[in-house]
This record gives C-alpha cells, structure tokens and sequence, in this order.
C-alpha cells in the first residue's frame, strides 16, 4: 500500500488509507452534496415525508391518534362524547392518508431508482474501462514474456483473454442463453 500523504492519517487506531481513496470518496461526497442542493424543494418534501412516515416517530403518533380516535368512539372515555361511532370518518382519513403516503413513497423511491441507474452506469463504464486496460496488460505482458521464452506465455487461454470483450454480445448472450456452457446445441 502506497504511504499516505500528509494530513490522510487515519482515525485513532485505523491505518491510513491510500491518497486515491481519500481523493475519490471526496468526490463521491462533493458529487452527493451538489445532488442534495440541486434537488427542488417537491422533491425534498416528499423525501421528508418519506423519511417521516418510515420512522417510529411516525408509528407512535399513529398509535396516539388512531388509539385515542378509537377508545374515545367506544365510549371508554368518559366525558368525552363519541363523535364517529361507526369509524366511517376515521377509515376514510386512514384510506387519504395512505393514498398521499403511498404517493410520497412512490415519487422518493423513483428519485433513487434513477440514482441507481446512474451509478450502475458509472460502475459499468467503470468495468468496461478495466476490462480493456487489463486485456491491453495481457497482451503486453504475453508479449514480454514470449520474447522471454518463458513457457506460460504459450497459454491458449491467454489468446482468448487477450481479445476485447464486447459488452453488446455479454448482454446478448445473458438475454438469450441459447444453452449451458459446454452443453451441445439441441
């Protein structure tokens, strides 16, 4: 591991981490921060709601309402008149509440889909660019080692992983397994 730069000292305890960690978990975390600022305030709304309604707080407030909702209309609570004894009000203030709730959820997890789509966009071109780096390293390397005469540079295998992979025939091939790997065709 390389020696790490001035000020990348590790937290008490921890071993320093590489300059190229440090340098793209900060542009990770500048990328991230400029997503949150560039985000529009429906969007922020909904994330806060959703936030809201997927936490204890939000259970709790329900059980507070809803259970008093319910124990005042049974009567249980004297002094204090009934005033929906058929809960129509209250299964319809349920029934609005999970429509817009549902709604929140559905527009904060679109949001994030189409985040994951772009990362996953990232680590493909990420994987891709390796792939080629590392065939253009084989090739090198094979080469090295023939004028070398050292006997694993004749490898068959090293022919095939010295071609570059076409990403359009992966995706064919899992999108239309014509048959098991070393199987016949039929």
């Amino acid at each position: 591991m390389a020696a790490a730069e001035p000020g990348q000292e590790g937290r008490a305890g921890e071993p320093p981490v590489a300059g190229v960690v440090d340098r793209n978990i900060a542009a990770l975390v500048r990328r991230r921060q400029q997503k949150k600022i560039s985000t529009g305030l429906q969007d922020r709304i909904a994330d806060a709601i959703t936030r809201f309604a997927g936490s204890m707080k939000f259970v709790y407030l329900h059980l507070l309402i809803y259970g008093g909702w319910i124990v005042i209309n049974l009567g249980w609570v004297p002094m204090v008149r009934a005033f929906d004894p058929t809960f129509v009000v209250l299964a319809m203030v349920a029934s609005v509440e999970a429509i817009f709730i549902s709604t929140f959820v559905m527009i904060s997890q679109n949001r994030m889909a189409a985040m994951a789509d772009q990362r996953a966009d990232l680590d493909l071109q990420i994987s891709l660019l390796g792939e080629h780096e590392i065939t253009k390293v084989i090739t090198l390397v094979t080469e090295i080692a023939k004028r070398m005469d050292i006997p694993a540079a004749h490898d068959p295998e090293l022919d095939e992983l010295r071609e570059n992979v076409s990403p359009e025939r992966v995706l064919d091939r899992i999108e239309r397994p014509s048959k098991e790997p070393g199987q016949p065709e039929g």
